[in-house]
C-alpha cells in the first residue's frame, strides 16, 4: 500500500520519471538494482530479509538514494549528511515534493558515497522486529500463517516445510533465512534441518542409545534432536 501511494505521488510530482521496478524486500531490491541500474532509488530503511541499509551499502555510489523511513532519528541523520534526502512515513506531499526537487538537482552529478552515513544510520536503527507471519502460496492463493501457529520448520530440498497443527505447506525460503528472523527464545533449532516452536513441545524423551526425541502437542510425528542441540533441553 505504501509503495502504491509513493508511486502515485511520484507520477504526479515528477511526470518525467520512469519507474523501472518495485521490490517488496531487500533481496528483490538488490536484484532489481543490478538488472535495471537506476539513476534514483527510493529506499525504505526497514526492508524485510535484507535491510535497506545493507542494500544501500552494496550499491553505494552507484545511484542517488532517497531514504524512506518512519523514524525521525534516521531522517535527521540523513538530512544533516546533505548528500542524500529522505521522506517520512506516512508520506507528506510537501516533503516529498522537496525531496524530488533536490534529487532532480543532483542528477547531473555523480551519486554521493554515503558509507559514513550508513554506519550512523545503522547505529541509530531500532532492533529489527522478529518475524510474525510467513506467506505460503497454495494454488492460486497466498496463505498467511502466523508463526505462533507453526509447530516446526523443516528443510525440504530447496524449500522449507511449514508444519502447523493441521497443515503442511512449502515456501521458497531457506531455513537459515527464517532462523535469522525468528525469536530464538521461542524457536529452537533441534537439528540442522529443523526448527521447533518451543510452545508446541509436549514431551522430550531418550531412546536406548541416549538420543533425545521430541513429541509435539498436536502432531503424531516424533522429531530427533541432534547432539549439537541437546543442551537446549537440559533445563527441562
Amino acid at each position: 500500500m505504501l509503495r502504491a501511494e509513493l508511486r502515485s505521488q511520484l507520477r504526479r510530482l515528477w511526470p518525467e520519471l520512469r519507474i523501472v521496478g518495485e521490490a517488496g524486500d531487500g533481496v528483490q531490491a538488490l536484484q532489481l538494482l543490478d538488472e535495471q541500474a537506476p539513476d534514483v532509488v527510493f529506499l525504505d530503511i526497514e526492508l524485510p530479509r535484507i535491510s535497506g541499509l545493507e542494500v544501500a551499502r552494496q550499491f553505494d555510489g552507484r545511484c542517488h538514494i532517497v531514504f524512506v523511513t518512519a523514524y525521525d532519528a534516521h531522517a535527521v541523520a540523513a538530512f544533516e549528511q546533505g548528500a542524500v534526502d529522505y521522506i517520512l512515513k506516512p508520506f507528506d506531499a510537501a516533503r516529498l515534493a522537496l525531496a524530488v526537487r533536490r534529487v532532480e538537482q543532483r542528477l547531473g552529478n555523480a551519486p554521493a558515497i554515503v558509507d559514513g552515513l550508513l554506519r550512523e544510520l545503522a547505529a541509530r536503527a531500532p532492533p529489527a522486529p522478529y518475524l510474525r507471519w510467513v506467506n505460503a502460496t497454495k494454488g492460486s492463493e497466498v496463505q498467511v500463517i502466523t508463526v505462533d501457529d507453526v509447530c516446526y520448520f523443516q528443510s525440504d530440498t530447496g524449500y522449507t516445510r511449514i508444519v502447523t497443527q493441521d497443515s503442511e505447506l512449502l515456501i521458497r525460503r531457506s531455513l537459515k533465512d527464517l532462523q535469522e528472523q525468528l525469536d530464538p527464545a521461542l524457536f529452537w533449532p533441534i537439528h540442522r534441518s529443523t526448527i521447533v516452536n518451543a510452545r508446541a513441545i509436549d514431551k522430550v524423551s531418550r531412546d536406548l542409545r541416549g538420543r533425545l526425541h521430541i513429541k509435539l502437542k498436536w502432531r503424531t510425528e516424533v522429531l530427533p534432536v541432534s547432539d549439537a542441540h541437546a543442551h537446549l533441553f537440559r533445563q527441562m
